[in-house]
């Protein structure tokens, strides 16, 4: 993931209130075994003392390549939007010359993991994950001899991701003037299809934490 200076993670608190906030999904990329390419899986994640903990089914694929190189990475991504060229063209220039792209936060985790198969270890993984995931507790207790999670253990294997590094983008044209960043978060909300409201917060949070931009 390639970061320019402005687009870099501010401090550690930016990454962890925004992961807190509810993103809470994202892929899991593993290296291919023999040439293959990347194994890449989709699940939701929950933190535990900054691990990371998942659980997939056995028949996954993904097993035999985490067996052979436990390096993975995680990556998750959210607040993103299409950002049209009139909307970044410079003052005195035709809007149609303006250049558009993408805005988007990202945050990538590097990470050692571990097989989690000992079905009491599986059975708290999943308690740990329903506790954040289901709260209220609507739930069946998740207990190794009771039905039904006990008897579904079997079917499935945990992940404890140990994060070795963490990389985080907010892409949010940190560098422009505020006006035109200001300008750009007004049509975003203004606009307001998929993202483009949360990703308009995320820029006025940047713009009010960064101010003009300073090499």
């Amino acid at each position: 993931m390639f970061i320019q200076p402005w687009d870099t993670g501010l401090d550690e608190a930016e990454w962890q209130t925004w992961i807190a906030a509810g993103h809470d999904f994202g892929q899991l990329s593993v290296n291919g075994l023999h040439g293959q390419p990347p194994v890449v899986v989709p699940t939701h994640f929950t933190n535990d003392n900054g691990d990371l903990l998942i659980h997939l089914a056995r028949p996954n694929p993904v097993w035999k390549a985490i067996e052979h190189d436990p390096n993975v990475t995680f990556t998750v991504i959210g607040d993103y939007a299409f950002v049209p060229g009139p909307w970044r063209a410079k003052p005195g220039i035709p809007p149609t010359d303006g250049v558009p792209t993408s805005y988007y936060a990202a945050v990538q985790f590097t990470c050692r993991a571990h097989l989690v198969d000992d079905p009491e270890a599986k059975a708290e993984l999943l308690r740990r994950q329903l506790a954040r995931f289901q709260p209220d507790g609507d739930h069946a207790p998740v207990a190794v001899d009771q039905p039904p999670y006990g008897r579904m253990l079997s079917g499935i294997r945990g992940l404890r991701l140990q994060v070795a590094d963490v990389r985080t983008k907010f892409k949010y044209d940190d560098h422009k003037p505020v006006e035109q960043r200001a300008n750009v978060a007004a049509r975003l909300t203004e606009r307001g299809q998929g993202l483009d409201v949360p990703t308009a917060q995320q820029q006025r949070r940047r713009l009010d934490r960064i101010g003009p931009w300073k090499p």
